[in-house]
């Protein structure tokens, strides 16, 4: 069951380096533009990605600052904001790297922040939805780097592109 939340980890870490490369082609205007996005821009969509990334991280290793808010935008700079990206990304592989089936099973406790209450669960299910917050955000950052810059320059994040280029998941070639 880790090999999964590796290559999770690993695939984040790819598509994350391929969002950032589009939205590096933006503009700063249509960078920042509200386009009816929950989080309204790329921008604010990119935050609110590593925003979430520090919450959990910080309930599954208790190290860490827990931001303001979830719509709280972490860095102005974007420059500043990718670096802190692949530094979030390297943390979440290494947390990865260090756990055990054992871990993946054994219950896991956390305060929500919107309307706070304790809950515990096992770790394995808060994994799946810390990874697929991830790809659900990706994929509305998506939507708006597509609406500008068009479908061709947009990057696929389709997981099987990512275990074709890498080897991931047991996918090899059947010639």
């Amino acid at each position: 069951m880790k090999s999964r939340y590796r290559m999770f980890a690993g695939y984040n870490a790819w598509c994350n380096e391929r969002l950032y490369d589009a939205a590096a082609t933006l503009s700063d205007p249509d960078y920042r533009a509200d386009r009816g996005a929950f989080f309204k821009s790329v921008h604010g969509t990119l935050n609110h990605i590593l925003v979430a990334d520090r919450i959990w991280m910080m309930r599954f290793t208790g190290v860490g600052e827990q931001p303001p808010g979830l719509d709280v935008i972490l860095h102005d700079d974007f420059e500043a904001l990718r670096t802190a990206r692949r530094t979030q990304d390297t943390l979440i592989s290494r947390y990865i790297d260090r756990l055990s089936d054992d871990d993946l099973a054994r219950p896991f406790r956390y305060r929500t922040v919107t309307n706070p209450q304790t809950i515990e669960q096992p770790l394995a299910p808060a994994l799946d939805h810390f990874f697929n917050h991830q790809t659900h955000h990706r994929g509305q950052a998506h939507a708006l780097l597509s609406s500008v810059l068009g479908n061709d320059a947009t990057p696929s994040f389709d997981l099987i592109v990512y275990q074709r280029q890498t080897g991931q998941g047991g996918i090899r070639k059947a010639d």
